[in-house]
Order: structure tokens, then sequence, then C-alpha cells
């Protein structure tokens, strides 16, 4: 199945992309493996025909979006986002009423109709550069991820106002202590994910976890950078478990261990070899933006990818 699958990704000029929560086989296969921002990154700048995306919903049309030339299916419809499915673009237009002349900052784990009502898109990586950036006399409605939000808004000094979702994985990773961690391996390095919610705890509420000198806040790519240089040896990750194997083929003298080992995303483990196979041969299931739609939401992508 690995060598069809590499034979007709040749022969389609087709280019894998799989975000760093997928499961290890379809990691190891894919051509780039990445956050929201670099796989966004990449779909934007390829030269193949297909774009075979490995990832959520949202992610797939963003790369439409972006590159409405080429052909972008994924491999299960089913594989959502719980955080994009939290507001709704006649949601958005209500609240942008509420807030005339407001600026509209929206995380890119956002459906096409929110990103066609929304100035910048962001993702964790440049989400702080995005709101830096916005003159300050500006209001800012900051959507819709409460957590990575609340972090900006902690980090920057910025008032925001921020709409209440969450991702239903990080969200659960909201309470920890790192007391028995800290036991364990006491010598390790922390790293959070913004959008979980002890990341604006430790922002906001520092003293749970003494003074934070080990803990590190950073996108999933930004955690990748920081395991292949960091001198600690040890790192208790809090994020969706599937960057683990990422990280171990990164930096594989070192180890790691889940914050939470039940920090598991359903969806973004729907996609499995088979379906990666049945993708690539019968050139499913295909994700198109209609170009109204995908004329308007590009503007904010491509403010967001200017801003890395």
């Amino acid at each position: 199945m690995i060598e069809e699958i590499k034979r007709m990704k040749e022969e389609k000029n087709a280019v894998i992309l799989a975000h760093n929560y997928e499961i290890p086989e379809i990691q190891d296969i894919a051509d780039f493996v990445g956050d929201s921002l670099g796989l966004a990154q990449q779909a934007a700048k390829t030269n193949a025909d297909l774009i075979v995306f490995c990832g959520v919903h949202f992610m797939a049309e963003t790369a439409s979006i972006i590159s409405p030339q080429k052909k972008v299916i994924i491999p299960d419809l089913d594989a959502g986002c719980s955080l994009a499915e939290s507001i709704t673009g006649d949601q958005l237009r209500e609240w942008k009423a509420e807030h005339p002349g407001a600026v509209v900052v929206s995380y890119v784990n956002t459906t096409a109709d929110v990103k066609a009502e929304t100035d910048y898109c962001v993702t964790s990586s440049n989400a702080l550069k995005v709101v830096q950036s916005i003159p300050a006399d500006k209001e800012i409605l900051f959507l819709p991820d409460r957590f990575l939000g609340q972090y900006v808004q902690a980090v920057s000094g910025r008032k925001l106002n921020i709409w209440q979702g969450a991702c239903h994985v990080h969200e659960k990773i909201g309470d920890i202590t790192f007391d028995d961690a800290r036991e364990k391996h006491p010598n390790a390095d922390y790293l959070i994910h913004p959008e979980c919610g002890c990341s604006s705890s430790c922002m906001l509420k520092s003293t749970m976890y003494d003074n934070c000198k080990d803990i590190h806040i950073f996108s999933t790519e930004g955690m990748i950078n920081h395991v292949k240089t960091a001198p600690a040896e040890e790192f208790v990750v809090a994020t969706e478990t599937g960057i683990l194997h990422r990280m171990k083929k990164e930096a594989p003298n070192k180890k790691f261990y889940p914050a939470d080992e039940n920090s598991v995303c359903e969806y973004m483990k729907m996609i499995t070899m088979e379906k990666l196979y049945k993708s690539l041969k019968e050139e499913v299931y295909e994700v198109k933006v209609p170009e109204d739609l995908a004329e308007r939401a590009r503007l904010p992508i491509q403010r967001m990818l200017e801003i890395v």
C-alpha cells in the first residue's frame, strides 16, 4: 500500500500534507508535516496539481482558498474540528454588528464562511504578532478560541473581546498542576499549547507553577523547534499526543511524556492509510470553496501568511 501511494503520488503530481496530530503512519508518508501555519504555507507554494490534506476539514478548505486552481482532497470528509464549529458565519456577523468598526481576528481553525467575515486570520504561531500589528485605538474581536485569546491578551497587554469557543481536546488540559509530573521528571521542560486552559493559567496565575521558569508556551511547530535545540533531555507536553511521534523522530535521544495521555483528537485520527490510498486512487473527497466565498476569505489568510 505504501509503495502504491508513492507511485500514485508521482503519477498524479500530488503532494501529501499532514498535521502534527495525525497518526504516525500518515506522518511518515507525508511530504510535509507541520502545524496550521506551516501547512498553509506549503499549500500556497506547492507546484503539485493535487493536494491531499491529511488533517481536518477547515485545513483543506484553507488550501482550496489559497490555491483555487488546484484540486484539494481530504481522505475523510467527517474529519471535522470542534473549535471551528464553535462559531458560525451568522454568529460572527451578529457579533460584528454589535461592535461596528472593530477589527476581526480569527484563528485559522474556522470555516470559510467565518474567514470571509474576518480582517486577519492567525495561527497560534503568529496570533501575538498580528494583534501587536493592529493600531492601539482599534477594538479587536478575537475568535473563536478563548484560551488562545486569553494568552494573547495577557502577553500583549491588549484588551480583547474574546469569543468563548474551545478545542474539546485542549480544553480538557486545563486543570493540570504539573506537581505529579515534576516529582517524576524534575529536570523536564514543560511545553504547553496556547489553546490549553493551562496556558492562560500559567500566564495569569503563575504562582500555580511556582515561577513558570521551566514552562514554555508554543505552537506545535514552536514545540518541535524547542525540543531540537533545548538543553533539557526530558519534556512533558501539553497538547494532542500525536505530536510525540514527530518529536521522537526529530530528537531521538530525548524523552517525551504527554501531560495527559488521553489528549487525543478523534477527528485527527480518522484518516488512515487505507483512506489515504482510496483518496489518492479515486481522487476523493474534494473540498472546493465557491470562488465568491473564497475571494473574500483569501485576504485575511494572505495577511496571516505575511505576518510570521
